[in-house]
Order: C-alpha cells, then sequence, then structure tokens
C-alpha cells in the first residue's frame, strides 16, 4: 500500500516528468471540458491542438496504440466541430438531446462486451497491464466521445465512471500527477451535466427535440 511520503514523492516525481509540451496539452485538454460545458465550438479547437500535442509524445516515446487513439480523438475533434456548427435538421447545429434508458443499456453492454474481447486478447497475447480495465476505459472513452459530438446529455454521466477507473488505472501504474488531474475532470463532468440538464430543458420548452 502507498504511504503518504511515497504518494506525494510520486506526485513530486511527476511533476518533475512533465514537459512545457505536455503542460500546455493538459491545459488545453482541461480547457476543451470548461468549453464543451458551455457548448463553445472553441472546445474542439482546443480538443485539436491537445490531441496532437498528446499523439506526438505517444509516438516520440514509442507508445504507438496511445498515439492511434490519439488519431481517432483528432479525427472526432474535426468532426464535432461540423455537427455543432453545421448539423442538426436545418444546418444551425445538433441541439442538446437525450438517449433512452433502453439505448444506453444496449451501448453498455455491447461496449462492455467488445471491451471484454479486447482485454481478453490484450491479456493473453501481449505484455499489457491491467488489460480488462485499460480495454473497458478506452472502449467506453471512444464511444462517449461520439455522445459529446452529438450532445448526448448523459456523456458527462459515462465520464465520470470512466475517469473513476481512470484514477484507479494511474494511480497503480504510480501516475500520481495524471490521477489529480482527473479528480477536476470528475468535478468538471458533474457540473457539466448538471449544465446540460438545465440547458435541454430550456430547449425543451422552446420546442426543440429532445429524445434520440
Amino acid at each position: 500500500m502507498t504511504t503518504l511520503s511515497e504518494f506525494i514523492g510520486n506526485v513530486w516525481a511527476d511533476a518533475h516528468a512533465l514537459t512545457g509540451w505536455e503542460a500546455v496539452a493538459v491545459a488545453l485538454a482541461v480547457a476543451y471540458l470548461w468549453l464543451a460545458m458551455r457548448q463553445s465550438l472553441w472546445c474542439w479547437v482546443a480538443a485539436a491542438i491537445s490531441t496532437i500535442i498528446f499523439t506526438a509524445l505517444f509516438w516520440h516515446v514509442s507508445l504507438l496504440m496511445e498515439s492511434a487513439l490519439n488519431l481517432f480523438y483528432l479525427a472526432m475533434a474535426g468532426y464535432g466541430f461540423w455537427q455543432w456548427r453545421f448539423g442538426g435538421g436545418e444546418g444551425e447545429g445538433v441541439p442538446l438531446i437525450r438517449w433512452s434508458r433502453q439505448r444506453h443499456l444496449w451501448i453498455i453492454a455491447s461496449t462492455a462486451s467488445v471491451a471484454l474481447a479486447l482485454g481478453f486478447v490484450m491479456d493473453t497475447y501481449t505484455q499489457a497491464d491491467l488489460a480488462y480495465l485499460d480495454a473497458q476505459t478506452t472502449c467506453f472513452a471512444i464511444v462517449t466521445t461520439y455522445m459529446v459530438v452529438n450532445k448526448v446529455v448523459e456523456n458527462w454521466l459515462y465520464w465520470i465512471v470512466i475517469n473513476s477507473a481512470s484514477i484507479y488505472l494511474y494511480l497503480q501504474k504510480g501516475f500520481a500527477l495524471s490521477s489529480g488531474l482527473y479528480v477536476l475532470y470528475i468535478g468538471m463532468a458533474v457540473v457539466g451535466y448538471l449544465k446540460w440538464q438545465k440547458l435541454h430543458q430550456q430547449q425543451r420548452m422552446m420546442g426543440a427535440p429532445s429524445l434520440a
């Protein structure tokens, strides 16, 4: 079990390991969440720049799968910008929507099943550590990013769970500073959900679509 002194030491070591480019990428990732809560198109610009930096950093240290995942995020940033600016029935950007409980249950079950299979492959045929948890967080992050692009209100609830699991994952690997960042992400996800829920209710009062 990690002692307080060891935890502080890990935080200090992580802080010294944080390069200038990493700091910029992290700051832009936080800006992305803050702007997304306000439905600002600029959130996708922040996400794209942050993703480009992370992709380059991961490639430099030979984390090829992480680089590939960030290329997906970069593509989704472009798609998200287009959806929020030109999507929707009248080309005025997609409105906030909620998905039915049945749809969420189907998504959770199918995504968990795919992640379970992926985790088995990683655990059996690679040197991956915590393969099943890593696969679950990655698969659900991909699905939830798609939900953000389409302004599904419940996306924030998914992020709360994903980020909570990521904290455990990073603590197990000694990334104390990154774990602290994800605590911030959880708080922002809670605020984001409450804000989008309120905006969705206001949107319903104006007669906009509410459920998909």
